[in-house]
C-alpha cells in the first residue's frame, strides 16, 4: 500500500506546485546570449507565446538538455515542403542560471556553449547571472536539481508550468497551452 501512496503523493505535489504559478506574471529577468546581447524576459517576448526552460544547478543540466531536440523539432525548426507555413510562432529560450559564487562561471559557460552546442540552438540559449531568491519565490522552485519550464502568454503571464526531464506528455501539454 505504501508503495502506491508515495508516487501518488509526488504526482499530486508536482501538480499542486505547478498550479501555484499559473496565472502569475513571469518576474522580470535580464539574460544574455552567447554574444552578450541582453534579452529582458518577459518584456522582449511580448506579443508571442514563449516557452522558457530554467535550470540553476549543474545536476539539472542533463534533464534540461533532454528538451533541446524535441523542442527544436516541434517549435523552432522551419517546416518545408507540404508542411511549410504550418509551424508555431513562439519564442523559445533555455536559460541556465548562474547565481551566488557560480555567477563567476557565466563567461566560461558561454565559451563552452559556443564550442559544444549546435549553432542552430545557440540563439535559443540565454545566460542569467544574478540572484536567485526572487525566482525561487515567484516561480516556486522547490528542487534544485531539476529544470523548470514555463509557457508565457503574449503578455508574459504563466499559462503552463512543469519540471524535470522531457516526456512526450509534457511536450503535448506545452503544445496545448500555446494558442495560435
Amino acid at each position: 500500500m505504501n508503495k502506491l501512496i508515495l508516487p501518488l503523493l509526488f504526482v499530486l505535489t508536482t501538480t499542486i506546485t505547478d498550479a501555484q504559478v499559473i496565472g502569475k506574471m513571469f518576474p522580470g529577468m535580464e539574460a544574455e546570449t552567447v554574444e552578450d546581447k541582453k534579452v529582458n524576459l518577459p518584456t522582449d517576448t511580448k506579443g508571442k507565446y514563449t516557452l522558457l526552460g530554467l535550470a540553476y544547478s549543474k545536476k539539472s543540466e542533463d534533464e534540461l538538455n533532454s528538451w533541446f531536440g524535441p523542442v527544436y523539432n516541434k517549435f523552432i525548426k522551419k517546416a518545408t515542403g507540404l508542411m511549410a507555413g504550418m509551424g508555431y510562432d513562439v519564442n523559445v529560450y533555455f536559460v541556465p542560471m548562474f547565481t551566488g559564487v557560480n555567477a563567476a562561471a557565466t563567461g566560461t559557460a558561454k565559451k563552452k556553449a559556443l564550442k559544444n552546442i549546435d549553432t542552430q540552438l545557440l540563439p535559443y540559449i540565454l545566460f542569467y547571472k544574478g540572484e536567485l531568491k526572487t525566482y525561487k519565490e515567484a516561480l516556486d522552485f522547490e528542487k534544485r536539481d531539476i529544470p523548470y519550464f514555463f509557457v508565457l502568454d503574449k503578455e508574459g503571464k504563466i499559462v503552463y508550468a512543469t519540471s524535470g526531464g522531457f516526456t512526450e506528455d509534457k511536450l503535448g501539454e506545452v503544445e496545448d497551452s500555446i494558442e495560435d
